[in-house]
């Protein structure tokens, strides 16, 4: 059998964005690949998430009634493989999420497949399946093959598929196989502060790091961002001081600034777990008084410059 194995993805009952996103893909897909689509979603009560995965051009969702409500990464592997078994599909596709990252190696290696992560494009042409993704900072892109194997696995890029809003006429089935039960349980979530902020969907965005000096200025960054209608965001080391709560932050542990136009970074040295979140952004003005700061290498436009400083200036222009 070939086809497209969806894993979809959920938290607190909720499905995620992506998990419908990677469901547009794989119909878009299906016609070069060939075989059914088919869409996995795992839990205490996977049925519930049925009708948002409900797309026209699915063929099938499985349903994988085990462990407790929230993902569970060696729980996902062991349930995925099950159904990839009975399946047999020629490419499995995730959200290139926290969830999705966490679960997608482990699978690959499971199965001896081909890997791709943060993939934005993927087709079929003679030489088999081919996966798009950036390299090299985000300066170019990359085409990656995967001779020799019967399975792809590729972590998807967000807000790279738009979702269709119809209802298809996908089969709801119950997977029959054993999956294990694991060896531990989900207990609760901690919630950081609510900040009302969505880095992941802002287009614009004022980002502010340590080279900003101290925690009386962040006020004056928040209000430069709300002038020129920015949202602000910041670097690890200033949600870690506690300066701006958890949401603002951009980078691998903080959130990818996945639909971003326009990026300021303000004080960012440029880390590499900081370009991460930021590896997506069209056009990106670095702001340091290092003139080799790896910001600069990303940077669409550099000005080497104190970050109060530069506050100054745009304060004097705003005026």
């Amino acid at each position: 059998m070939s086809g497209i194995l969806v894993v979809a993805e959920h938290r607190r009952g909720v499905l995620a964005d992506i998990s419908r996103e990677a469901v547009a893909a794989a119909v878009e897909a299906r016609a070069a690949i060939g075989g059914p689509v088919c869409v996995v979603v795992i839990g205490d009560d996977p049925v519930r998430h049925a009708n948002g995965l409900n797309q026209p051009g699915v063929d099938e969702i499985i349903t994988v009634t085990a462990g407790g409500s929230e993902f569970d990464a060696m729980l996902y592997e062991e349930a995925v493989m099950a159904v990839a078994a009975e399946m047999k599909p020629t490419l499995i596709v995730l959200g290139h999420s926290a969830d999705g990252m966490a679960l997608a190696p482990a699978l690959a290696v499971g199965l001896g497949s081909g890997f791709a992560s943060d993939v934005f494009g993927f087709g079929v042409d003679e030489q088999g399946i081919y996966a798009v993704r950036s390299g090299f900072n985000n300066k170019v892109n990359v085409s990656l093959r995967f001779p020799d194997k019967p399975v792809v696995v590729l972590t998807l890029r967000g807000q790279t598929w738009k979702p269709s809003s119809d209802i298809g006429s996908a089969t709801v089935k119950p997977f029959a196989g054993a999956v294990p039960t694991p060896g531990y349980s989900h207990l609760e979530y901690i919630e950081p502060p609510a900040s009302g902020v969505d880095i992941g969907k802002a287009e614009f965005i004022f980002s502010i790091g340590r080279g900003i000096q101290d925690e009386n200025n962040v006020p004056r960054f928040a209000g430069l961002a709300e002038r020129i209608g920015a949202t602000l965001g910041c670097s690890r080391p200033v949600a870690d001081s506690g300066w701006l709560p958890k949401a603002h932050q951009v980078g691998l542990t903080g959130k990818v600034a996945g639909n971003c136009k326009l990026y300021i970074a303000c004080g960012i040295s440029g880390a590499v777990q900081h370009l991460h979140g930021m590896k997506h952004v069209e056009t990106i003005i670095a702001v340091n008084t290092d003139p080799h700061a790896p910001i600069f290498k990303v940077a669409s436009l550099g000005v080497v410059m104190d970050s109060l400083a530069f506050a100054d200036a745009l304060e004097r222009q705003l005026q």
